[in-house]
């Protein structure tokens, strides 16, 4: 199959649930049984190729050594498909044993879903669906990591698109995503984490980044957290769909319970990549205060917007030597006043070294504009006290209701960044001292204006002209208006 044909294919099973369970819903059951028919399919493979490779010893082709996964006996994608009654059942038991006989990497892999309820899925549906999903084989030698792994992508894509509500905690648009990785450059052998990781795009990415300059990306240490057991399994398929398996993912708040930890201390990372969820309100305010892990760097947050508790947290979880973070927030936490202090402190530190405004609907049912806010632990000399402020608003492409950043668009806010230099109308470097007159605040508009100068300037004449003629058109037509009344 084409790239394209394989989208279609396994975008087809969605089709076969509308008017069966919310679309918000389908990535609960098109993901794992997707999962468990790609691990049966490379089972398969590997059976027979070990089987050639012993001249037919079928007990030396099931040693689970030759193996990527182990499917134990009953529970295969066959067994499943020659089930007619009770298939959620089958089903269930199959993936719950698939998990249990690889426990060191598929634990809870194939999520909570409610396969049992025939109320939502009855037999026929389910039926439908693994007949579906039936028609090709995923095999390794059919469907290479590469285009499985991007058609996965692009159902996330489109999941998305269809839920509307749940966009925003899965996916992030991926030409940022491009753009953040672009910009924190991660090399072979590092550690690369995000605290709040969705479906884990932005991991992913940079592992795919590496592939892509032909580097070693197999050595790149990725580790992340996610609050959501769907969205966090999905994550941990999408690794594997792209042939990536030495990560940790882990459930769990990341704010009441940090998972990774060393010495009872937080983890340090060389690369950070986040897009927190923003200004939650349902956090633990007071346990932040006496924070056992140290992370009340610059104070506690407000009740009403944890924003500062997630940025605290990536920062006490950088390496010190060559640590570096890139997060997606919106505007408000660069000038907010009840943030002032913390900000200022983090200025102070001189942590911040670049800041970058986005423009419009990058977000899937939002015209918010957000911001990246990158810090280093441990800046260049030249970059020392400073901070570089770039305004990208304009460099976006719209289509409809969604935008995204091309190629030219990405290349030019990167340059700009990697030359730390000032460019007219977009770019302008900022000292620490000034910055810290105002309360810390970082707004952009503040030192590059997203004002079109050359198509506002009107002369002192021409700006009377206009105003004494909108109030003689005004008068007339309250006049007008009065002569109704009367």
């Amino acid at each position: 199959m084409t790239q394209k044909e394989l989208e279609k294919y396994l975008w087809g099973a969605a089709t076969q649930l509308r008017g069966t369970i919310d679309a918000g819903d389908y990535k609960q059951y098109i993901f794992p049984l997707l999962f468990f028919k790609r691990i049966c399919d490379v089972y398969d493979e590997e059976f027979e190729n070990a089987l050639t490779e012993s001249d037919g010893d079928i007990e030396y082709a099931a040693f689970a050594e030759h193996h990527h996964f182990v499917v134990p006996k009953g529970s295969h994608w066959n067994d499943v498909r020659e089930t007619t009654v009770n298939v959620g059942v089958a089903l269930q038991d199959a993936m719950r044993n698939i998990e249990k006989s690889n426990p060191d990497t598929l634990y809870g892999i194939f999520g909570d879903a409610s396969w049992t309820n025939k109320n939502r899925l009855s037999d026929e549906t389910l039926i439908n669906l693994v007949e579906h999903y039936s028609q090709h084989k995923l095999s390794l030698s059919n469907i290479p990591d590469d285009k499985l792994g991007n058609a996965y992508e692009y159902l996330i894509k489109e999941f998305a698109d269809d839920s509307g509500h749940t966009a925003a905690e899965f996916y992030t648009n991926r030409t940022v995503v491009t753009l953040m990785t672009k910009i924190m450059d991660p090399q072979p052998g590092e550690s690369v984490y995000d605290p709040t990781c969705g479906s884990g795009g932005l991991l992913l990415n940079c592992a795919l980044h590496l592939k892509s300059e032909g580097k070693e990306y197999r050595t790149l240490k990725l580790f992340g957290q996610e609050i959501n057991l769907i969205t966090s399994a999905i994550a941990r398929m999408n690794m594997f769909m792209h042939g990536i398996e030495e990560f940790s993912i882990i459930r769990g708040d990341t704010l009441a319970n940090p998972a990774f930890l060393h010495n009872d201390e937080l983890k340090k990372f060389n690369v950070i990549l986040a897009n927190p969820p923003y200004s939650i309100k349902a956090w633990d305010q007071k346990g932040f205060t006496n924070d056992p892990y140290g992370r009340n760097l610059w104070g506690v947050p407000p009740q009403g917007c944890a924003d500062y508790a997630f940025q605290q947290h990536i920062q006490k979880s950088l390496n010190t030597s060559n640590g570096r973070s890139i997060s997606l927030w919106p505007h408000g936490i660069l000038f907010r006043d009840s943030e002032a202090e913390m900000r200022s402190k983090m200025i102070e530190e001189d942590l911040v070294e670049c800041v970058i405004g986005l423009g419009p609907n990058l977000f899937y049912n939002s015209p918010m504009e957000a911001c990246l806010l990158i810090t280093k632990t441990n800046k260049s000399e030249n970059k020392k006290g400073k901070v570089l402020f770039i305004n990208a608003v304009k460099e976006v492409k719209q289509d409809k209701n969604i935008a995204f950043l091309e190629q030219q668009h990405i290349d030019k806010i990167y340059t700009i960044y990697k030359n730390f230099s000032e460019e007219s109308e977009i770019a302008k470097i900022v000292s620490n001292e000034k910055l810290l007159e105002n309360k810390g605040s970082l707004n952009i508009a503040q030192f590059i204006s997203n004002v079109d100068k050359s198509a506002t300037e009107l002369s002192v004449n021409e700006a009377l002209d206009a105003l004494n003629e909108q109030s003689s058109s005004l008068k007339d037509s309250m006049n007008e208006l009065f002569q109704i009344l009367n």
